[in-house]
């Protein structure tokens, strides 16, 4: 299994979803990351344990656990000027400093850039915010609920006009995964252009850009047209002049995507697959404009015909279809499709089983670790900086560490 970033040690003093997951991507990719949480409390996700409907009892924490796996856990105190000369110490052996802080408190504890440039002048700084490092909002904290969903302009976007309120995301920590893989992916091209240059670079990425760059082709298309993308109301086709791309109901209430964006090239063969042959040479559906014309016909028959069978029957039937078609599956139903696991999309972690970052080299899947329980990992990571009994017992005894 390949492991890019072996012999990366990434320093990471962030909390919550978004920038952790960077560092989680990170380390699937081989780096070492080191979480630097507080010495009392903990990250405050930790303490998440009812996340929309569900409740988690008891360790390990589904929540915690996907953006901080692989990583080890040392609590300090920034608050304490010997927990801050942890944070020297630990800054000047990494390459990469992560976090997620915004500018008055990395002000106030003294993890800004040009501090810890000051004890390592070649590390990448990587930060993670809200709404961008510029602007007068720059030291606004936020959500992806507020920042990425809201804000970046996903929300309505997503929402049919006449829904009271707004289509909420799919599930806890959507943008804040999406930006984190963001973070991680600038980070590597930081590392690469060291590595070339000798130059270090500061990475930012935000909830807010990673919004508008997830639905960059709508707001492309808006600022073209003057106007917003709306979306369509449920229950209606995909598409208005295309048969074949949109949603279709079976047998067993379930539904199945067809996205084929040259219906004249694909009638005819799914034709054949829902044992209608002789609709591939029906007059109205010889051609794209002719498909196009008769768009609500093709749709009441492909209607028909898909939901006299179960959504099992379409998978074995639809093996040898030629165009693009997918089973609308739920966050469960996941785990049993065969091509999820035969691409190892996920993995067990510890007594867990995660989603593994997207990215894999040489075909190839990275091997998921725990996370790490809180500090648990404070004692080694102290001596690996060469600091012996003595001073540790010091360290927390002062309060400064875990």
């Amino acid at each position: 299994m390949s492991k890019p970033l072996e012999g990366i040690r990434v320093l990471e003093v962030a909390m919550y979803g978004f920038v952790p997951s960077a560092g989680a991507v990170l380390s699937d990719w081989g780096a070492d990351v080191v979480k630097v949480e507080h010495a009392v409390t903990g990250d405050p996700q930790r303490g998440l344990r009812r996340v929309g409907a569900f409740t988690v009892e008891g360790d390990p924490n589904p929540n915690v656990e996907h953006a901080n796996r692989g990583k080890r856990s040392i609590g300090v105190d920034m608050t304490v000027a010997e927990g801050r000369e942890v944070i020297y110490d630990l800054a000047r052996r990494a390459d990469v400093f992560l976090t997620s802080f915004l500018p008055r408190a990395r002000a106030k504890f003294g993890i800004d850039v040009d501090d810890i440039r000051a004890v390592n002048p070649g590390i990448v700084y990587a930060r993670g915010s809200a709404l961008g490092p510029r602007g007068v909002e720059s030291d606004r904290g936020g959500y992806d609920m507020t920042a990425f969903w809201c804000r970046g302009g996903v929300a309505a976007t997503v929402t049919p006009p006449g829904t009271e309120g707004m289509i909420a995301p799919p599930g806890p920590a959507f943008g804040d995964t999406i930006s984190g893989t963001n973070l991680a992916g600038g980070i590597a091209a930081a590392l690469v252009r060291r590595e070339r240059t000798g130059e270090p670079s500061v990475v930012d990425v935000s909830l807010l850009g990673s919004g508008l760059w997830s639905i960059g082709h709508s707001v492309a298309l808006s600022s073209h047209q003057d106007q917003p993308m709306v979306a369509p109301v449920p229950g209606a086709h995909g598409a208005p002049t295309n048969p074949l791309s949109g949603l279709y109901a079976t047998a067993d209430d379930r539904y199945l995507s067809f996205v084929m964006l040259q219906p004249a090239k694909f009638w005819a063969d799914v034709c054949r697959h829902i044992d209608r042959p002789e609709l591939a040479e029906d007059p109205r559906f010889a051609d794209t404009a002719a498909i196009a014309e008769h768009t609500a016909e093709a749709v009441q028959i492909l209607r028909e015909a898909i939901k006299g069978r179960t959504l099992a029957e379409w998978t074995e039937r639809f093996a040898t279809l030629a165009g693009p078609w997918a089973p609308v599956q739920d966050s469960r139903q996941v785990g049993a499709d065969a091509q999820i696991r035969a691409n190892e999309y996920l993995l067990p972690a510890g007594e867990l089983e995660l989603v593994s970052s997207p990215v894999q080299f040489d075909v190839s899947a990275p091997e998921l670790r725990a996370g790490p329980a809180f500090a648990a990992h404070t004692e080694e990571v102290l001596l690996e900086l060469g600091l012996d009994w003595d001073r540790i017992i010091a360290l927390k005894t002062a309060g400064a560490v875990a």
